[in-house]
């Protein structure tokens, strides 16, 4: 680990532990590639010292979509209101959940059951992550995601996703599931183990808009589930 990774993770780590808005990466603290970010995040997770319970994959910048660590603490039920006044960037999407029934390892996943989730991403940035890497460095824009009622069954090729206010019909939308589930358990392997047990998030199958305070949402993803999340 360089002094410039440690710097840049202790520059994000302080704006976890405070909830302050970060200002922008100083140019030479700034990840220059998803690796570098990818660093500044493992080392990120290291400083922060909170246990993480699986991998999430998200859309980032630049048309991409970049993998990080999931903190456990950010793993909530469905019936948990969400703050919305302690987040910044607030970007609502439908995801599902895998739990993996046996370790990760170069054979194909095993899960033990599916969950369909309502991804609150948000950022510590204060003016937004500029760049995929920099996003990454921030373990992926993670905020926190609910996750709704168990569903045992194969894992999906395609989901029909939608997501909005309670009591709305938003428009479906069909979603390739299969290489984005590939994408997050390739990524995954590259990180580290993960046991049985751990989690693998796919967010961002369907974005809706930034909710109002004492809204409450519903997502829908066919076949797996729906989910309704309150906003505080």
């Amino acid at each position: 680990m360089t002094d410039i990774t440690t710097q840049a993770a202790n520059w994000l780590h302080e704006a976890w532990e405070t909830g302050n808005p970060l200002a922008p990466f100083p140019e030479e603290m700034a990840p220059p590639d998803l690796a570098a970010g990818e660093a500044i995040a493992a080392a990120l997770v290291e400083t922060l010292e909170i246990p993480v319970t699986g991998m999430r994959l998200a859309p980032a910048p630049g048309d991409t979509w970049v993998s990080a660590p999931l903190l456990e603490p950010r793993l909530m039920r469905a019936g948990t209101p969400v703050a919305l006044a302690a987040l910044r960037h607030i970007r609502i999407t439908a995801g599902i959940l895998g739990v993996l029934a046996e370790d990760l390892t170069d054979a194909p996943p095993v899960f033990s059951a599916l969950h369909p989730v309502v991804d609150v991403a948000a950022e510590r940035y204060q003016q937004g992550a500029p760049d995929a890497a920099q996003r990454v460095a921030d373990l992926g824009g993670l905020g926190h995601v609910l996750v709704g009622k168990r569903f045992v069954g194969p894992l999906p090729e395609v989901v029909s996703v939608r997501i909005g206010p309670t009591g709305t019909r938003p428009r479906p939308f069909e979603v390739k599931l299969a290489p984005l589930m590939d994408q997050l358990v390739e990524d995954a392997r590259r990180w580290g183990p993960l046991p049985a047990g751990a989690v693998l998030v796919v967010a961002g199958l369907a974005l809706g808009r930034v909710p109002n305070p004492g809204e409450k949402w519903s997502a829908a993803v066919a076949p797996v589930g729906r989910i309704t999340v309150q906003f505080a």
